[in-house]
């Protein structure tokens, strides 16, 4: 099958190419959100990058939607429209951001374009009015058990914190480096220490790393914060569980389903959260077998195998307007 899937979200695309599929990634040469192609990632050679204006030659089987945009694109350079005479899924990442219960989704207007969320939570949460839907989990691909613990500091990954502010939990960050100095990974992290007021003793910052020296840098830390508001379900969470990390998670959105009882705290009163993580830092070995939940956990549920086969099962081998509908449906019952 060739599957035409724009490179939105680096994490998620990630898992999805490992199919045996050929995956068809737009590319311009300036990259950009239409364009970006692999972006230099390591990925399998069944990814080939197209340049827009070659679509309609290269045999395109479905489309994976990921922003309503791209269903114009689709029109544009294909000559076909997604749903009709191009099969088509459009999948969401992510939770509605003002009215959180009554955002109608911008695909809930129609019925040839299944919605395909990335967590129960988001499907619940959208009006996804009459269009059929049904959930794939993350898959991630397994880093390897990497945690030593070695270091007595937390760690998070968040990007953009200081801009996001609120959504992000950035302002309970201060409460958990008061326990042990916190290290924050991510995009968008410069100025966190002034926006915090935290010195270096209290808050290091990680940056944005590659993909495998991130992992190998969480795992030195003893414990990982999601103190995350509002989000579908991030991505580090998942790769931390991986790694072997116990977390300490918001029990807000997704987190309460992803994290189970014994792999850190999962809980709404950051005392808890905060009182939990003080006694990881003293605690070593707690710590390392509360990790191991955690990757267990991750490992069932957010295994690459189970999330490749979720998606083969939605498109199936020989797409069709009608296959498509129809194992989706089927599906969502």
């Amino acid at each position: 099958m060739r599957i035409l899937v724009w490179h939105v979200h680096g994490g998620w695309t990630d898992a999805f190419v490992r199919g045996e599929h050929t995956y068809v990634l737009p590319t311009t040469p300036d990259g950009g959100p239409w364009g970006l192609g692999r972006a230099g990632r390591d990925w399998p050679s069944s990814v080939i990058e197209v340049a827009p204006a070659d679509l309609a030659d290269a045999g395109i089987d479905v489309v994976v939607l990921q922003r309503p945009e791209e269903i114009a694109e689709c029109e544009r350079f294909l000559g076909r429209t997604p749903g009709r005479d191009l099969p088509a899924v459009f999948l969401e990442h992510n939770t509605p951001r003002r009215d959180i219960v009554g955002t109608v989704h911008p695909l809930a207007g129609q019925d040839e374009i299944p919605i395909i969320h990335v967590t129960h939570f988001n499907e619940i949460f959208w009006d996804n009015g009459g269009a059929p839907t049904t959930v794939i989990e993350h898959g991630i691909v397994d880093p390897g058990y990497l945690y030593t613990g070695e270091l007595q500091q937390l760690a998070a990954v968040i990007n953009e914190p200081v801009r996001r502010g609120r959504i992000t939990g950035t302002d309970l960050l201060p409460r958990f480096a008061g326990i042990a100095p916190l290290e924050v990974f991510g995009m968008g992290t410069d100025g966190l220490g002034d926006s915090l007021d935290l010195g270096p003793g209290e808050l290091r910052i990680g940056g944005d790393l590659p993909t495998a020296e991130l992992h190998a840098r969480l795992g030195r830390s003893r414990a990982y914060v999601h103190p995350l508001r509002w989000t579908s379900l991030g991505l580090s969470l998942l790769e931390a569980m991986h790694v072997g990390l116990p977390v300490l998670a918001l029990a807000t959105t997704e987190a309460a389903r992803a994290v189970p009882p014994g792999a850190g705290a999962v809980s709404t009163r950051v005392d808890d959260l905060v009182r939990v993580a003080a006694e990881l830092i003293d605690d070593p070995d707690e710590a390392r077998a509360r990790g191991l939940v955690a990757r267990d956990a991750a490992l069932e549920r957010y295994g690459l195998a189970r999330f490749l086969a979720d998606w083969d099962d939605v498109l199936g081998q020989e797409p069709t307007r009608h296959r498509v509908l129809a194992v989706t449906e089927r599906r969502a019952q």
